[in-house]
Formats: C-alpha cells, structure tokens, sequence
C-alpha cells in the first residue's frame, strides 16, 4: 500500500444547536464540529413531524395520479 493515501480518523466532538452533546469519528481536521440538527430535536426522529398541504398538492398528486 502506498504510505499517507488514507486521511486521518479522529475523535471529534459533536454539538447541536439544541444543546446535545456527542463524540464521534470523523476525517475532519477540527476537534469540534457544530450542527444544526441531531436526532435529539429532528422532527422525524422525536415524532412530532407534520405535513404540511400547501394548496392542495397532495390531493393534485393523487388525482393526477390515481391514488386513494
């Protein structure tokens, strides 16, 4: 294998917008990376996703479509 083909695998601490905290590993050079969104307050993961028929489009859809 050639030598310094991989990228280094670090630990880095995780912080989201939230406030929740984690570590994980990652090829990043920093040593914190800060996200907007984790599964601590994604609406998808915390149950509380909505959706949201703007004029309709899900009952266009389905007509267009055939769907019941």
């Amino acid at each position: 294998m050639k030598a310094d083909t991989h990228p280094n695998y670090s630990e880095v601490a995780v912080t989201c917008s939230c406030g929740n905290n984690f570590k994980t590993r990652s090829t990043l050079k920093k040593e914190e990376l800060m996200i907007e969104v984790c599964s601590q307050c994604h609406p998808f993961f915390t149950g509380k996703q909505k959706l949201v028929d703007t004029a309709g489009r899900i009952d266009k859809f389905q007509q267009k479509y055939g769907l019941k």
